[in-house]
């Protein structure tokens, strides 16, 4: 505005302690009728108004209104605008240069990669730092599973990690810019494509409850730093960023760039790595930090999240067993702590056998959906065969030796529930099979009277349309 330079600089108009103040900020603004309609200017001091972001004094933001504010009766995005400012854009191949992960081919010319595949390019940045709920759901007695995601207006992934890093007091240990976290979280969130059945925001956001829990585990929550934390959470937010849907070998069959570039080696996961490098340069949110430290925290972040490669399971997993087997873990080293996060963030990653039976059989439904999508297998044969046979060769092991290495309440119910899913699913497999050998003989009947009735002399062509016969 072109009056902005006349605004004078205005106290708060309430006392805020110092913690607040030094965590969220306080913001006074005017407008410019308001500005020039008030021939005093000591009325600007008048309060208008104040938004308190929580119920708690303890985390509220407090704005002063100095002009007529409209408020929307209802929490939530508005319809979707077009933001006039171009849309940013991120070359994978020279990040993955920059990083020392490797060069790309010579021959082939550089071109530009946005940072989003094919179904979603471009970063709605329209929508940022819009539809922020008034009152965090979430209290410091976090819940086993993410019920009602409405309360969140749809933004469970945002608020649970915003909640969190607020909780552990991350934001002001690490002197993050609340503008800069706000939206990268935002850009985090809309880089997981929504159309994805399963690894979706939501699948991001239950990971991430799921790492807290882990996390809170009494052997980890007297040996994890606050670095630890933050990396951890930041890490379950971002791992699987921006999944197209499709797996590795999908992604290797079709000679997709993101194969080529990362030489068919933790494809996703190298691209999930890259891509919340991305977000993270892009919004600066830890530009204040000397270059040594941001570095070493992308650098961190990435090995998180390329432990969560399926194919890479037996390697942790037996690396994780013999340090069970000869005792030799010490969380006051901090790669043995680094270690632990990496299993930890494996376990939180597919956890969901461990869920409770609803809750798990939607999950497996929406994971069966995306690999319908893809076209390998039929619904019935991933839901009734893969899914225990997932839970028995890959969930069960990892999390009898988790249970070894913190044997809590926790880690006996996550066992619990998987054996009991592991039987629900043993009964809906002898149901399908007892249907399917009902079946068998009244197709074979149905066959010898078509048989027979050909046999008499009824042509195909004398068979009435529409009969359901073939």
């Amino acid at each position: 505005m072109e009056v902005c330079y006349q605004l004078p600089v205005l106290p708060l108009d309430r006392p805020v302690p110092k913690h607040v103040l030094s965590r969220r900020g306080a913001i006074s603004f005017s407008s410019s009728s308001s500005l020039f309609g008030a021939p005093d200017p000591r009325q600007l001091s008048q309060r208008r108004g104040a938004i308190s972001y929580d119920s708690s004094d303890q985390t509220a933001l407090y704005i002063r209104m100095l002009g007529d504010v409209r408020v929307r009766s209802q929490v939530g995005f508005e319809p979707e605008r077009r933001s006039s400012h171009p849309y940013l854009c991120i070359d994978f191949r020279t990040l993955h240069t920059r990083l020392g992960c490797g060069s790309t081919s010579a021959s082939s010319p550089e071109r530009r990669i946005h940072r989003l595949l094919s179904f979603q390019r471009y970063l709605h940045s329209s929508r940022l730092l819009r539809g922020i709920p008034q009152q965090m759901p979430y209290t410091s007695s976090m819940k086993t599973t993410l019920d009602k995601p409405e309360l969140t207006n749809g933004n469970s992934l945002i608020t649970l990690t915003f909640h969190l890093l607020n909780q552990y007091g991350l934001v002001e240990l690490f002197q993050l810019d609340m503008v800069k976290l706000w939206r990268f979280l935002v850009m985090v969130q809309e880089d997981y494509h929504s159309d994805n059945p399963y690894h979706n925001a939501v699948h991001a956001a239950d990971v991430t409850q799921a790492m807290y829990c882990f996390m809170r585990e009494p052997k980890l929550a007297k040996s994890l730093t606050s670095y630890d934390i933050l990396l951890g959470l930041l890490a379950a937010a971002t791992h699987d960023l921006d999944h197209p849907g499709v797996n590795q070998p999908f992604l290797i069959k079709t000679d997709h760039y993101l194969a080529s570039l990362y030489r068919n080696t933790s494809v996703l996961e190298n691209h999930h790595w890259k891509s919340a490098v991305g977000l993270l340069r892009e919004t600066g949110l830890f530009s204040h930090m000397p270059p040594e430290d941001s570095q070493n925290m992308e650098r961190d972040l990435g090995s998180l999240i390329l432990a969560t490669d399926i194919s890479q399971q037996n390697e942790y997993l037996s690396r994780f067993r013999l340090h069970l087997d000869q005792q030799n873990l010490c969380l006051s080293n901090s790669s043995h702590r680094h270690f632990i996060l990496q299993m930890a963030l494996k376990c939180a990653d597919i956890c969901n056998p461990c869920r409770p039976w609803e809750l798990s059989k939607q999950w497996s439904e929406k994971v069966t959906e995306e690999f319908f999508q893809q076209g390998d297998i039929e619904k019935s044969i991933i839901l009734n065969f893969i899914c225990p046979g997932f839970m028995t060769y890959v969930a069960e092991p990892l999390f009898a030796e988790w249970a070894r290495f913190s044997d809590t309440r926790l880690s006996q119910t996550m066992l619990g529930h998987m054996g009991l899913n592991k039987a629900s699913w043993s009964g809906l497999q002898q149901e399908q099979s007892s249907a399917s050998e009902e079946t068998e003989p009244t197709t074979a009947a149905s066959k010898d009277g078509d048989s027979a009735e050909t046999k008499e002399g009824t042509s195909s062509k004398e068979v009435p349309q529409g009969s359901g016969v073939s």
